[in-house]
């Protein structure tokens, strides 16, 4: 099979060769996949350049969300065992963490339905407790991660402001349904997110980026409001005051989804059943603004590294093919 592997870390357009090798082994309650399609994220570039809080040893291949085909035909879900990623042609997963993709979307979009939906959900229902007819505020909201906030965050009943970088990610950010749009580049974010609110500030703050983006929800963080730290895309991770956090009565809540896999397997089962259902009634649809062959996974992992992507950007492999 073919698959991507890594050797050496380092900027993914340099480290990521493609190669042929044997399909992997399953060990123990695992399955081998064909990949239908593979996600490109985030921790994929940290993966590759050895600055991910997991370090797989060398040679890996990256792809960490996969919509796969077991040997039985079943079309799922699933996040791939490291050193087995997802960008190649057969992957090996957990036997027990599969989820069945959901019918109402395509192989693309059942893969993006994994993580950073989950991440929003649990960010957003099981930390932040967003209620319906507050205000929440979204970093990045053109991203992949951002892009699933903002639909979740919707579908939950906020009023939703989304900050982006640039006009292309505005118009992308509108189309997913941001009642306000902040363009970073050209407007002053706190001034822009106070005048959209009267003043009162956002209630729950999502916050993938971190750096500038994490002292500007400072800023504008609600009376009992809630920070939301998911990642640190900007690679500055912020030093919060936590006497600024007494003194205006808000909370600052880490989010490590991964985590739930291993303390409370059954909530991200629940979460998956509440996505499927939001998925077939067209309240979420994720994002997938690139499919790509499998020859190009290398530059598109790149892409996502440098910020130049918008939603989702899918790896789909030619024998995979269904996306």
């Amino acid at each position: 099979m073919q698959a991507w592997q890594v050797h050496e870390n380092g900027e993914p357009s340099e480290v990521m060769r493609l190669t042929d090798t044997a399909p992997p082994a399953p060990g123990d309650g695992q399955v081998l996949l064909r990949v239908r399609a593979a996600n490109v994220n985030f921790p994929d570039a940290l993966l590759c350049r050895g600055q991910y809080q997991v370090r797989p040893p060398l040679p890996f291949t990256p792809g960490v969300e996969v919509c796969g085909e077991t040997q039985d035909g079943r079309r799922v879900i699933a996040t791939p065992v490291l050193p087995h990623g997802g960008f190649a042609e057969y992957a090996v997963a957990d036997a027990g963490a599969l989820l069945p993709a959901p019918d109402a979307l395509d192989d693309a979009e059942a893969a993006a339905l994994h993580i950073g939906y989950q991440t929003g959900w649990f960010g957003l229902h099981r930390r932040a407790r967003l209620e319906a007819g507050e205000t929440l505020l979204v970093h990045a909201a053109a991203g992949g991660v951002g892009s699933a906030a903002v639909q979740l965050g919707k579908a939950a009943g906020a009023k939703v402001i989304g900050v982006v970088g640039g006009a292309r990610k505005a118009a992308v950010a509108r189309g997913l349904g941001c009642d306000v749009v902040v363009d970073r580049h050209t407007e002053d974010v706190v001034a822009a997110v106070k005048e959209a609110t009267g003043g009162w500030g956002a209630d729950v703050i999502y916050d993938p980026v971190g750096g500038e983006a994490y002292t500007q929800s400072a800023k504008t963080v609600a009376f009992e409001g809630r920070i939301v730290v998911v990642g640190f895309a900007s690679g500055t991770i912020p030093s919060p005051a936590l006497n600024h956090a007494l003194v205006k009565n808000y909370a600052v809540l880490g989010l490590h989804w991964g985590l739930y896999a291993t303390k409370n397997p059954a909530l991200v089962r629940q979460c998956h059943e509440q996505l499927t259902e939001l998925a077939s009634r067209g309240a979420v649809k994720p994002l997938v603004s690139e499919r790509v062959p499998l020859e190009e996974a290398a530059a598109a992992v790149q892409r996502v590294a440098d910020g130049r992507t918008t939603g989702r950007v899918a790896v789909v492999p030619e024998k995979g093919a269904g996306a």
